[in-house]
């Protein structure tokens, strides 16, 4: 499954870029791709500053791809402990363990029900405990109001088909954006920190769109280039949350 992804996408390693650029992806992408599907096939172990996971091939690997520990990092300089932390979308765990371990109150959500047996059991593993919610977006999870909301999105523009392809599209339309953004403020008060992470690689245009219609903000916070790509960490507010201070 993972393989038909990467084939798909071209993977968040290799991006479309102009110029020169574009010659050292496609170089790359002949070179190193090949060897990434192999690795990709089957289930690994991944050890991250402690946090020891199990990454099987119908979840998105944290090792392979800038965006997850990019937002790890800026995640890791907040203050975690004894906050309310939602990881949506969380995958293999890594952010949402990082979290536990520095004694956030952690719900890790996915709709991958793969995703979700996984993170049980690197939960119990490395001994971190999480509220684990196999939910659609916001579907499943107790309404309450979370003090810091991470989010990884899908951003490539395809209709996912399976559970495993909601790690990479967000629908022909941005559908994914507009049912986070219409829901998303009623999960936060005023003081939450909510935080997404996307690329150049992305329609940032469209999602700012569909969050301005949805009466929330994207406000850049971090950039980190990258050889053959940016990536962007953005800060949400939302309008009603401002509203209740």
């Amino acid at each position: 499954m993972r393989i038909k992804l990467l084939q798909a996408t071209g993977s968040r390693l290799f991006p479309y870029v102009p110029g020169m650029k574009r010659v050292l992806h496609l170089l790359a992408g002949r070179l190193y791709r090949p060897l990434l599907l192999k690795y990709l096939s089957v289930t690994r172990t991944y050890t991250y500053k402690g946090i020891s996971l199990l990454v099987p091939p119908e979840v998105f690997h944290p090792a392979f791809f800038f965006s997850t520990r990019l937002l790890l990092h800026y995640i890791s300089c907040l203050q975690l402990e004894g906050n309310t932390f939602l990881e949506l979308g969380a995958g293999s765990g890594l952010i949402a363990l990082s979290a536990a371990r520095k004694k956030a109150l952690v719900t890790a959500t996915d709709i991958n029900p793969v995703a979700i047996t996984f993170l049980q059991k690197n939960s119990v593993a490395n001994r971190l405990p999480l509220q684990i919610i196999h939910s659609d977006l916001f579907e499943h999870i107790p309404q309450q109001q979370f003090d810091i909301i991470a989010i990884n999105p899908p951003y490539y523009k395809k209709q996912p088909q399976t559970f495993a392809e909601h790690a990479w599209f967000c629908g022909e339309n941005g559908e994914y954006f507009q049912r986070l953004f219409s829901v998303l403020p009623q999960y936060m008060h005023a003081q939450s920190t909510v935080l997404m992470i996307l690329s150049d690689g992305c329609d940032i245009e469209l999602i700012e769109r569909i969050a301005n219609t949805n009466n929330c903000t994207l406000q850049r916070v971090f950039t980190r280039q990258y050889l053959m790509e940016q990536n962007f960490i953005f800060k949400i507010e939302s309008g009603s949350s401002r509203g209740q201070a």
